[in-house]
């Protein structure tokens, strides 16, 4: 299944340039809080963090816990300053889904929802089950989980490896990278029904032409007028993926337009992350391909009397700024982005790196270095992108490397 093969992406090494000048790098305090062992506790975690109101951070390792198909995870902060780590559910590779990806997202009562990769008992897909959207609910004492929907790898697709989002009604809504009608993906929504049972409803089937193919790594973006926006990775007029959205019409019905079609180089393409939007509606993402340099850029739709405008605020050299971001993106209060890249930073492991992007005068933006990743003991390949808390500290998560080479949870304090 194809987002197996998307735990690390092979990188790109090569020599430090800026793009406004030379490489600049931040005084960052990085440091690990938990190291994974591949153990009860999961391994390859490639996923956000998501923190509940007490601080408590949640995501989702692919592999290991107690049956080794994966599991889901709580880090809560101590008084002394470290973090405790618990395994709430560990996958059992059968009906209840197998091999998580993406990370999880509360609800107001503490519930927990995700997806699952494989698993489930909707049909055979690769060989496998074509994977669930799950509910972990504390119960006492612990948790007990509940699959929300199987998917069957028909139309209404298979293999999600995103996140779900909400609605204002409760409604949940994602991606798939296969299957649907035309075998390119699709976005769904589930409906949540008074007795507690939910029903898929499929919003679009990308065809792989210029409404693009192959839903993203990164979660939706929904708008206070219930409109989703999101990318699709591949497809589009020039082959190079798109950003688009979904509105609601009468009669529960969408109307899909394509904002966007990326031409590659030296325009950005190909994007994985989810979108970000800022207070005048303008949406910012990053893309794997593309930049003036082929590895990999950030971009801005600006929004303007209903239309929306491309432009690359930067664009990756393959070298110490890092390159490939598959991240969506985040703001500080600041105004500036944070993201992370998939390879590239430090000449001696290409493990990725997190950057920050900061507005300039003439509508520029400068690139900042945040760190480098180095594989042992601070992890490689932090390939969601991070989170920021109440505190403006970061935390993200590495899909390997630590101590055991099995993944790690950092903070960074800018």
């Amino acid at each position: 299944m194809r987002r197996n093969s998307m735990v690390v992406v092979a990188g790109r090494v090569g020599i430090a340039v800026l793009g406004f000048g030379m490489v600049a790098f931040a005084a960052n305090k990085e440091k690990v809080v938990y190291n994974f062992t591949g153990g009860n506790d999961g391994g390859i975690p490639a996923s956000t963090l998501t923190f509940d109101r007490l601080g408590n951070a949640y995501g989702t390792a692919v592999v290991g816990g107690a049956n080794g198909f994966g599991a889901v995870y709580e880090l809560s902060p101590t008084k002394s300053g470290q973090w405790k780590q618990a395994t709430l559910y560990s996958f059992t590779g059968g009906a209840d889904g197998k091999n998580p990806y993406g990370g999880v997202t509360l609800d107001a009562k503490g519930n927990i929802y995700g997806t699952t990769v494989a698993g489930g008992s909707g049909g055979s897909c690769a060989g496998d089950g074509c994977g669930v959207v799950y509910e972990l609910s504390p119960f006492r004492g612990g948790w007990s989980q509940t699959v929300l929907y199987n998917f069957t790898g028909a139309n209404d697709g298979f293999g999600p490896g995103g996140p779900v989002v909400f609605d204002k009604h409760g409604n949940l809504y994602g991606t798939t990278p296969d299957g649907g009608a035309h075998a390119f993906g699709v976005v769904y929504e589930l409906i949540a029904k008074k007795n507690g049972h939910w029903t898929q409803k499929v919003l679009h089937a990308f065809t792989g032409g210029n409404d693009g193919s192959t839903g993203s790594l990164g979660p939706l973006l929904i708008d206070k007028a219930g409109n989703v926006y999101g990318v699709a990775e591949l497809g589009g007029v020039h082959s190079a993926g798109t950003v688009f959205k979904l509105a609601p019409k009468s009669g529960g019905k969408w109307q899909f337009t394509t904002i966007y079609g990326f031409l590659g180089e030296p325009d950005a393409g190909s994007p994985y992350g989810g979108l970000n939007a800022d207070a005048k509606g303008n949406l910012y993402g990053t893309t794997y391909y593309g930049g003036s340099n082929g590895v990999g850029a950030v971009f801005k739709l600006t929004l303007s009397n209903g239309k929306y405008k491309e432009s690359v605020l930067y664009s990756f050299k393959a070298s110490n700024d890092g390159n490939g971001p598959l991240s969506t993106l985040v703001f500080n209060r600041a105004g500036d982005f944070y993201g992370t890249d998939s390879a590239g930073g430090d000449p001696g492991c290409g493990c990725g790196a997190i950057f920050k992007l900061s507005p300039a005068s003439g509508g520029k933006w400068n690139e900042t270095v945040v760190h480098n990743f180095k594989g042992n003991p601070d992890g490689a390949y932090s390939n969601y992108g991070v989170t920021i808390d109440a505190k403006g500290d970061l935390f993200g998560v590495t899909a390997l490397g630590g101590n055991q080479n099995q993944g790690a949870v950092y903070e960074l304090t800018p």
